[in-house]
């Protein structure tokens, strides 16, 4: 949350021509429901289970980049997924970096509402504690605090040298 996957999805899908699905709006699409509602009225284990859904169905489409929710690398085979039908990048943000964009985003999330700046700090190093071994079994890692297309462009060029 907060690292940059849609803004710098959607700047590689300029770049690159390709289409940009986001993971968690595709998921809201097919199940016309927004995600609150799913966790709210299934529980988060059946919003898993129908976000790895629409993982594997977006893993066989071409020429696309997909941004997924922060936790979906948490789960099942998804990683593996991942991995096996793409180029999976884990963007490696800074603690310090994070808190200071999710406080100054425009985008609310429930998530972290009426979180003070030290929560926040705190909240996003409990969930990287946990989250932290499924990302890094991605097999490119971009650490920074701006992550830009250059540095997904270059790298994806040295992997097809």
């Amino acid at each position: 949350m907060g690292c940059g996957k849609s803004t710098l999805g959607r700047k590689l899908a300029t770049i690159l021509n390709l289409s940009l699905i986001d993971l968690d709006t595709f998921l809201e699409e097919k199940y016309f429901r927004r995600i609150p509602q799913i966790f709210a009225e299934e529980g988060e284990a059946e919003f898993r289970k129908k976000e790895q859904t629409v993982l594997h169905e977006v893993s066989a489409f071409d020429d696309v980049i997909v941004a997924t929710g922060g936790g979906a690398p948490c789960f099942f085979d998804n990683m593996e997924v991942m991995n096996n039908s793409g180029f999976c990048i884990f963007l490696d943000v800074d603690t310090v970096s994070l808190v200071h964009r999710l406080i100054h985003a425009k985008t609310e999330r429930p998530i972290i509402k009426g979180k003070s700046p030290e929560e926040l700090h705190l909240f996003i190093e409990e969930m990287m504690l946990k989250r932290r071994p499924f990302y890094e079994k991605a097999r490119h890692i971009i650490k920074g605090d701006e992550i830009k297309p250059e540095q997904v462009l270059s790298l994806l060029n040295s992997n097809n040298d």
